[in-house]
């Protein structure tokens, strides 16, 4: 396995949910450190690299870096858990899961817990799985002892799943909405190193916490490096499986390339450069359309400072917010090299005015 796939595994597998990602901050950053010039993070913990910090003219290339949780809400005197979200969390998959409870103690384990199928009835009065219903089994035998492991109101919960290759062809696991993101603009910033690129602009590589909530860490590192132009990456639907609806969400498939978004927080003249850049290098792509809000951290870019030319490239990805995230691998090929083209066709001091 080489060092960009065992970093891909480790980075994965590490939990970073929203509010906590320091750990996989710092492991992202060790691994981009030897191709770029400089480095920090702001006070929340949104990291960025810089490629050519002495130029005056500044691009972005940003993916997110938190992934969902839950947070402990209450505990009963017989020592269970009942949660609520920290994101997006999907309630439907958590009974019989396993997580991981991070506490000032350490990792203590725990597992969602749920009434056995024998002595459900099958109707109405059977428990729902609603967010009020969950709870999570530490094997404690009341509160006091769940409480001496270090778990309180507020300690943060993941999922225990960890990264496997699935046929040779897909990348699955828990966070790869949105890590895989992060590992693509990493490849990028080790290719511009590795193959001698020259850019005529100062790139930024930043991995932007807090997306999960409301895209917190896009706006606030938006204002901070105030940049001329952003690329976002982030993941999309793939609509090919079951129960999916391709009239409502678009026509969107694991393998055949990334996907580009028609938005109106999406620059057209960037995504133009996009687009024909992929046509010229033979890279297949998709197209998508978002009526208002991406919902990705294009639109915290966009809307920031004074207007910032923004565009979304995404991968497909089936299962989102699930254990099972399912990627293909060539679809992460190719955003990366995609990410690498296309920033070879930004001049430096572009001009991205309509008219």
């Amino acid at each position: 396995m080489s060092n960009a796939q065992e970093f891909l595994k480790t980075y994965i597998n590490n939990p970073s949910p929203t509010g906590y990602e320091a750990k996989g901050q710092q492991l992202w950053l060790e691994y981009l450190k030897p191709y770029v010039d400089q480095w920090d993070i702001d006070d929340y913990g949104s990291a960025y690299a810089i490629i050519n910090p002495e130029k005056d003219y500044k691009v972005v290339i940003e993916a997110h870096a938190d992934e969902i949780s839950w947070f402990v809400n209450y505990i009963t005197d017989n020592g269970l858990i009942h949660v609520i979200r920290n994101g997006g969390s999907d309630h439907q998959i958590a009974p019989g899961k396993r997580v991981n409870i991070q506490t000032d103690q350490g990792i203590v384990r725990g597992i969602f817990g749920w009434p056995a199928i024998h002595v459900r009835k099958g109707d109405a009065d059977d428990p729902k799985t609603t967010v009020d219903n969950l709870f999570v089994d530490v094997g404690a035998k009341d509160k006091a002892e769940t409480e001496k492991m270090g778990i309180h109101v507020g300690c943060v919960m993941t999922y225990e799943d960890d990264f496997f290759v699935l046929n040779e062809n897909y990348y699955v696991g828990r966070a790869l909405d949105n890590r895989l993101g992060g590992f693509c603009i990493a490849e990028v910033a080790r290719r511009i190193k590795e193959q001698n690129i020259s850019l005529p602009y100062s790139l930024y590589v930043v991995n932007a916490v807090q997306e999960e909530i409301g895209l917190r860490g896009a706006e606030m590192i938006a204002h901070r490096i105030k940049p001329n132009a952003a690329i976002i990456i982030d993941v999309t639907h793939d609509t090919s499986t079951p129960h999916m609806n391709k009239k409502k969400d678009g026509e969107c498939k694991c393998g055949d390339g990334p996907a580009v978004t028609h938005a109106p927080a999406v620059h057209q003249k960037l995504l133009r450069i996009v687009t024909d850049t992929a046509k010229e290098k033979n890279i297949p792509f998709q197209r998508q359309a978002s009526s208002r809000s991406t919902g990705t951290d294009t639109d915290a870019f966009a809307y920031s400072n004074h207007g910032v030319p923004s565009v979304l490239i995404s991968i497909p990805l089936r299962y989102m917010h699930t254990t099972v995230e399912m990627a293909h691998k060539q679809d992460v090929e190719n955003v990366i090299q995609l990410i690498l083209d296309s920033l070879q066709k930004i001049e430096a001091n572009h001009n991205f005015k309509y008219f």
